[in-house]
C-alpha cells in the first residue's frame, strides 16, 4: 500500500495571483513603520553614560571625567530648560505659562530613557500648546513646542535608525499639514513648512552621521578580519618554513641512519646472525621512517620548491652571515661566552635563523642604527641576545609594510624548541630579542 501526501499551499494573492510590487513594497513600509514607532514604543531604554576613555571625557582632568561622562544629558536637559524658558516668555498668565512649559519640557527630557514615546509625547505636547498659545500667531506649532519638537526629533533619530528619522519627518508633515487644513485660521502664519525644512534638514544631517559611523564600524572589523587573516597566514608560512627545513634535516639523518646500519655488518669479522637481522631491521625501520617522512612533510613544500644541496646553515655559519650584513651597512659585533660546542642541528638552525632574522628587522625598521649579537652556551641551553640602538634618524624611516614574519617566525621556532623568548623596545629606543632554547645534557653530550 503506497501512502502520499499532498500539501496545499496558500495562493499568495485572490484568486493565486500574486501580489503586486507596488502592494509589497507599501506592505514592507507599513511593517516597518510598526516596528519601529509604534512597537513597544514606551519600552525603557536609557541613555548610556560616556565612556571616560572617550574623545571628550579623556581630555578633562581628574573629578571633571566623571562629569563629562554625563555630557550629553546635561545638553539635552540645558535644550529641554531653554525651551521651557520660551514658552514661559510667551504666556502672561502664571498658570498657562507652567502649563506650556510642561509640555515643552517633559517630551525633550523623556527622550533620555523613552525616546520613541518621547515622539508621541511630543505630537501630544504640541495639540495642548498650539490650543493653549492660540494667539501667538503661528500655527500649529508655538514657539517654545517648535524647538522642543526640533530637539526631540534630533535627539530620537541619534538613538534609533534612519529609517525611524524618516517616519518620523513623515508623520511630523502629516500632522502639520492635517492641522493646517483642518484648523488652521486667517491671521495666523502656519510653520509646517519651517518645521519640515529645519527637520528635515537636522534628520538628514543625522542621518549622514549614522551611515558615516555605520561605514567605519564595518571598516574597522574588516581590517580586524583581514589582520586575524594575515595573521593567519604568516602563522602558516613561518610554520611551512620550518617544515620545510626540519625537513631536510631529519632526512639527512635518518639516511645517515639506514646507510650505517647496512654498513655496520660489513666492518666485524663473522658476526653472528641476530647481530645482522638487527642491523637489518635498523635499516628497514629507518627506511619506512624516512619515507613516511617525505611522505607527510613533503606535502608543504611549494611545488617550484628544492630541496638545498649545502647542508641547513649552524652557528658555525654565523660569521658568514655578519659579514653579509656588515656590507649591507649595519655596524654588529659578535660576543660569544661559555664553551663553545656542538648542539643538535634543530637547535643550531632555529638559533641562526633568529639572528638572521632579528638582523634583518634592524635593517628594515632602524637603519644607520648599530647592532650586538650575544651568543652564551651555558649549562642545560643556548642563550642569544640580539640588540640594536635606536636610529640616527627615526623621522624618516618609511613605515615597512611587509607581512610581519619577523618576531612571529622566532617564537614560532622557539615554541618548536620549548624555549623562552622576549622581544620589546630598551629604555633608549633600540629593540632587543633575548631568547633561551634549551639543551637536555644528554643531547649535548652526545653531539660533542
Amino acid at each position: 500500500m503506497t501512502e502520499t501526501t499532498h500539501t496545499q499551499t496558500t495562493p499568495p494573492g485572490r484568486a493565486g495571483r500574486p501580489h503586486s510590487p507596488e502592494r509589497q513594497l507599501a506592505a514592507n513600509a507599513l511593517r516597518g513603520l510598526r516596528q519601529d514607532l509604534f512597537q513597544d514604543a514606551f519600552r525603557y531604554d536609557p541613555l548610556p553614560r560616556l565612556g571616560e576613555a572617550g574623545p571628550l571625557t579623556r581630555r578633562l582632568p581628574g573629578r571633571m571625567r566623571e562629569y563629562g561622562a554625563w555630557s550629553r544629558h546635561l545638553l539635552v536637559a540645558f535644550g529641554g530648560a531653554v525651551a521651557l524658558f520660551v514658552a514661559m516668555a510667551d504666556q502672561e498668565a502664571p498658570l498657562l505659562a507652567l502649563l506650556c512649559g510642561i509640555c515643552v519640557l517633559v517630551p525633550v527630557l523623556l527622550t533620555l530613557v523613552r525616546p520613541v514615546g518621547a515622539f508621541w509625547v511630543s505630537l501630544a505636547a504640541t495639540v495642548v500648546t498650539s490650543v493653549i498659545a492660540r494667539g501667538s500667531g503661528s500655527w500649529p506649532w508655538a514657539p517654545a513646542s517648535f524647538l522642543s519638537h526640533l530637539l526631540v526629533l534630533t535627539v530620537v533619530a541619534l538613538r534609533t535608525r534612519p529609517r525611524a528619522a524618516a517616519w518620523m519627518w513623515v508623520l511630523t508633515a502629516v500632522f502639520g499639514v492635517f492641522c493646517d487644513t483642518s484648523f488652521g485660521e486667517d491671521g495666523y502664519g502656519s510653520d509646517t513648512a519651517p518645521m519640515l525644512f529645519l527637520s528635515a534638514l537636522l534628520l538628514l544631517i543625522v542621518t549622514v552621521r549614522h551611515i558615516r559611523k555605520e561605514a567605519q564600524q564595518e571598516m574597522t572589523a574588516q581590517q580586524t578580519v583581514t589582520a586575524h587573516e594575515r595573521s593567519r597566514r604568516t602563522l602558516l608560512e613561518e610554520r611551512t618554513t620550518i617544515a620545510r627545513e626540519l625537513h631536510d634535516v631529519v632526512a639527512h639523518h635518518m639516511s645517515v641512519v639506514a646507510i650505517q646500519a647496512e654498513a655496520a655488518p660489513y666492518r666485524v669479522e663473522n658476526p653472528p646472525p641476530e647481530l645482522e637481522k638487527a642491523f637489518a631491521t635498523i635499516r628497514e625501520n629507518a627506511v619506512a621512517a624516512l619515507t613516511e617522512l617525505r611522505r607527510v612533510l613533503g606535502v608543504v613544500r611549494a611545488e617550484d620548491y628544492e630541496a638545498p644541496e649545502a647542508p641547513q646553515p649552524t652557528l658555525a655559519d654565523l660569521d658568514g652571515l655578519l659579514a653579509n650584513v656588515r656590507e649591507a651597512g649595519l655596524t654588529v659585533d659578535k660576543a660569544v661566552t661559555g664553551a663553545v660546542r656542538e648542539l643538535p642541528q634543530g637547535v643550531e638552525l632555529s638559533a641562526y635563523r633568529i639572528v638572521q632574522e632579528a638582523l634583518s628587522n634592524t635593517l628594515r625598521h632602524a637603519p644607520g642604527a648599530e647592532a650586538r649579537v650575544e651568543i652564551g652556551y651555558v649549562l642545560g641551553g643556548l642563550g642569544l641576545r640580539i640588540v640594536n640602538t635606536p636610529p640616527p634618524a627615526p623621522h624618516l624611516i618609511k613605515p615597512s609594510h611587509g607581512a610581519g614574519h619577523g618576531v612571529t617566525g622566532m617564537r614560532e621556532r622557539v615554541s618548536m624548541l620549548n624555549g623562552e623568548m622576549t622581544a620589546g623596545p630598551t629604555d633608549d629606543g633600540g629593540y632587543e630579542v633575548t631568547v633561551f632554547l634549551p639543551v637536555p645534557a644528554a643531547a649535548s653530550e652526545g653531539d660533542a
